[in-house]
């Protein structure tokens, strides 16, 4: 199936975001892309008061323009779309600052392992963005799901899951530092892993 089938497919949150009085709809968007939003801001080398600004004014311009945005080969994806606004509201806090500032923001970066990537272009209407937001995306995805499945399961079942899958504990390690079965921490892996698995499958069918 070529990619823009599979996009006229994850329409759903999009046809519902055109109501503006939809405010499930809308809290559901701004808690799924907020924090994927911020983290590429910053990782562009914003502080974190601007891209506090970034996600603010790129969600409104979503409010603005969700009307006229169409899922398909015409209107390409609404990853793609998503990731061109939020390129252009960091640039906006790129020419707020002047030339001088531009040039000197890899000191606002916050990860100091990452060179901003606009401090590695001469010209900002050239920031590439795409890389880290895939990588963001993909990442926000996963918390996301971890996040909504943790609402739903035993709290003892995902402690013994975090402590094991998420923070890499041994099997055996989680099962004596929680005073727990063995079968259960492997119970608890299988159980939550399978619902994850499914949400990030959902997260992904809706389109976010």
């Amino acid at each position: 199936m070529k990619a823009y089938d599979l996009e006229s497919i994850r329409h759903s949150l999009v046809d519902r975001l055109k109501d503006l009085e939809d405010q499930t709809s809308w809290q559901a968007f701004f808690d799924t892309y907020w924090r994927l939003i911020y983290n590429v801001a910053l990782k562009s080398g914003l502080s974190e008061a601007e891209a506090q600004d970034v996600v603010q004014e790129t969600v409104l311009t979503v409010t603005r323009k969700i009307q006229d945005f169409r899922v398909g080969p015409e209107g390409g994806s609404f990853r793609g779309w998503l990731l061109q606004i939020t390129r252009f509201r960091a640039l906006d806090q790129l020419r707020k600052r002047g030339p001088v500032a531009a040039g000197s923001c890899a000191t606002q970066s916050h990860d100091t392992s990452v060179t901003p990537l606009i401090a590695r272009v001469p010209d900002p209407a050239s920031l590439e963005l795409d890389a880290v937001w895939e990588a963001e995306w993909a990442r926000n995805l996963m918390d996301v799901a971890l996040e909504k499945v943790k609402r739903q399961v035993d709290p003892e079942e995902y402690q013994m899951f975090d402590l094991h899958v998420v923070q890499q504990t041994p099997a055996l390690t989680t099962a004596r530092r929680l005073g727990v079965n063995l079968n259960r921490v492997y119970f608890a892996k299988y159980k939550v892993s399978r619902l994850v698995k499914r949400e990030v499958k959902r997260l992904e069918r809706e389109g976010l």
